[in-house]
């Protein structure tokens, strides 16, 4: 083989390796596509959850002494 017909190969075969790397990425782009309503459905409920529990937490009494003694502390060293 001549030099330039081992070039061509190498240029031919670095070709079909990148050719295949753009149809692999674009596979798994397709199947990837409805894995973000998925993600988005799930961190929605989670977060509405979290926010549930957070309410109900802070609406008993424990929470809410506890909150305005920690804010009537911080007060204090601010302006004590």
């Amino acid at each position: 083989m001549t030099s330039n017909s081992l070039t061509h190969v190498r240029i031919t075969h670095q070709a079909r390796r990148r050719s295949a790397l753009v149809r692999l990425a674009t596979r798994l782009r397709r199947e990837d596509a409805g894995m973000t309503t998925v993600e988005y459905a799930v961190g929605t409920v989670a977060a509405a959850g979290f926010g549930g529990l957070l309410i109900k937490l802070l609406m008993s009494d424990e929470a809410r002494n506890l909150l305005w003694s920690l804010i009537a502390r911080a007060i204090s060293a601010l302006f004590g």
